[in-house]
C-alpha cells in the first residue's frame, strides 16, 4: 500500500490503485488548514491507518509551517489522545473544548471557504 501526498490531502491506495483512506486539510488563509475529513475504508478500519494518516498529515504541517483547525471529529479525538502533536493546532484549548463537548460522529460542516 502506498500513501500519497497533495498540498491539502493526503491518501492510501492499494497496489492497484484504490484509494482505501484519506485526510483532507484544505487552506483557509495562508499557514492555516482546516482538518476536515479523515475517512477509512471499511477493510482497513481498526488497523490504525486514520493514526498514520494523522501522524503523516502532522508531519507536513511542521515541515510547511502550517497550522490547523480541527472539524473532523477524528481529527480532534486523535489530537486530544496526542498532545505531544498540538503543536500543530491553531488553538489547542480551543480543539479540547471541542473535542469535550460531544462532538458528533460524522465530521460536522467545515467552517472556512478554502482558498482557491
Amino acid at each position: 500500500m502506498n500513501y500519497h501526498l497533495e498540498h491539502n490531502r493526503i491518501w492510501l491506495e492499494d497496489d492497484e490503485g484504490k484509494e482505501l483512506a484519506y485526510v483532507t486539510f484544505p487552506a483557509f488563509e495562508p499557514g492555516m488548514v482546516e482538518v476536515t475529513h479523515t475517512v477509512v475504508d471499511p477493510s482497513l478500519r481498526g488497523q490504525g491507518v486514520a493514526g498514520i494518516l494523522m501522524e503523516k498529515m502532522t508531519e507536513v504541517l511542521r515541515e510547511t509551517g502550517q497550522k490547523a483547525e480541527l472539524t473532523c471529529s477524528y481529527a480532534m479525538k486523535w489530537f486530544m489522545k496526542h498532545p505531544e502533536n498540538q503543536d500543530v493546532l491553531i488553538d489547542p484549548e480551543a480543539e479540547a473544548v471541542k473535542a469535550a463537548g460531544g462532538i458528533p460522529e460524522a465530521c460536522r460542516i467545515p467552517r472556512h471557504k478554502p482558498m482557491q
